[in-house]
């Protein structure tokens, strides 16, 4: 029985064998194995993808977000909103380093930060809003923006599953039209290189991405010990660079992302049009058109909860790999069910329901049909 991983690293790997091969021995004979060359070159080619003036690189995604916030000259006790139904590293930064977390719900089928929700959480101490692109779909940056400055509110974009997705805006012909990329709309974006993302490392990785020259000079203070030049500290820092194997790495991949985002896309097509009949389920909600969407996951809403374990099982039983994000709302979690103020009733009942299916750009069309078939028959069945 042939098995379909929810990922396949180690056949990205042999797709790009000798061009990973060539670029890592070249920094292997090199000796520049920290900054350096290839780390400056990769970041000046993301910053030109995205189209944003300032990409700085870092050790992970999770840095990333704690440099980020860092540079805000924040206080204790300040006030981030942040969704509770995201990847722990969003709350997780904000806790350490000594800031409240204020959880606010998401949107039940789109998963994204809800709107009316970040309004109705924001008083007097709140400091920042950090929007979370999640499955790869962006939030509507326009209403957040908007909220950002009616509040002067900082907005940390967390990018780290939305890498290469557009945030579509709608013209006064009811047209949507790219309008910027992910990370770059807000006063600071972060992301990560983690193995599963869109655009991956092997091993960890992060940036940061600004158009404000202020903030990137912090930024990169932060993340090199605080230092303005070798031994000379202008601030307190963190060690967190990006090493230039990940670097050499990620610029042969980087001139794949536009082409396995695609991949990606042309895999969600066919799941729409094979599941749109299935009642049992919802299929990802598009906000205004697929090609926003960068289908970092393809997540299921299956509507009564009590199908959707079993529905896991049949398919791991037929090798098909699947994963739930999240298993628990973040606000439910041990080390920060004290900072929630109240129910998050979608980010609750989602965590019951949610699965998510193989989307990776390596898989075929049949695996993606097979996939298909197997929940029609076990809906059917």
């Amino acid at each position: 029985m042939k098995k379909i991983n929810i990922i396949d690293t180690a056949l990205e790997y042999k797709k790009l064998k000798t061009k990973i091969d060539n670029s890592v021995f070249n920094v292997l004979k090199s000796g520049v194995y920290i900054n350096g060359p290839e780390v400056e070159k990769f970041e000046l080619e993301l910053s030109e993808f995205l189209n944003v003036k300032h990409c700085i690189s870092c050790a992970n995604g999770t840095d990333a977000l704690k440099i980020a916030l860092l540079s805000l000259g924040l206080s204790q006790g300040d006030e981030i909103l942040v969704p509770s139904f995201t990847f722990v590293s969003t709350v997780e930064v904000v806790v350490l380093l000594g800031f409240k977390p204020v959880f606010v719900d998401v949107d039940f089928r789109t998963f994204l930060i809800d709107i009316d929700s970040v309004k109705k959480n924001i008083n007097k101490k709140t400091r920042v809003i950090i929007p979370v692109h999640l499955f790869g779909q962006p939030v509507n940056m326009k209403e957040i923006m908007l909220i950002s400055k009616k509040h002067n509110l900082w907005v940390v974009e967390d990018a780290a599953q939305s890498l290469g997705s557009q945030f579509y805006i709608k013209n006064k012909s009811n047209q949507f039209f790219p309008k910027q990329y992910t990370g770059t709309i807000g006063h600071i974006g972060t992301t990560s290189f983690y193995p599963t993302k869109n655009l991956n490392c092997f091993g960890d990785g992060g940036a940061l991405f600004t158009n404000n020259r202020s903030l990137a000079k912090k930024i990169r203070l932060i993340k090199n010990h605080g230092q303005v030049q070798k031994y000379t500290y202008e601030k307190v820092g963190l060690n967190s660079r990006l090493d230039a194997i990940q670097a050499a790495i990620l610029r042969v991949k980087l001139k794949k992302l536009r082409q396995s985002n695609n991949k990606r896309r042309s895999h969600a097509r066919i799941y729409n049009s094979k599941l749109k009949n299935i009642k049992e389920i919802f299929t990802p909600q598009i906000l205004t058109v697929i090609e926003s969407h960068i289908f970092h996951q393809y997540t299921l809403i299956v509507r009564d909860k009590k199908n959707r374990d079993p529905l896991k099982d049949f398919l791991i039983k037929n090798g098909v790999s699947t994963m739930i994000y999240y298993p628990r709302p973040l606000h439910k979690e041990k080390p920060y069910s004290n900072f929630a103020s109240s129910s998050q009733k979608s980010s609750e009942e989602l965590s019951k329901k949610v699965l998510s299916l193989p989307i990776h750009p390596l898989l075929s069309r049949k695996d993606v049909e097979f996939i298909s078939e197997l929940i029609i028959k076990f809906f059917k069945s």
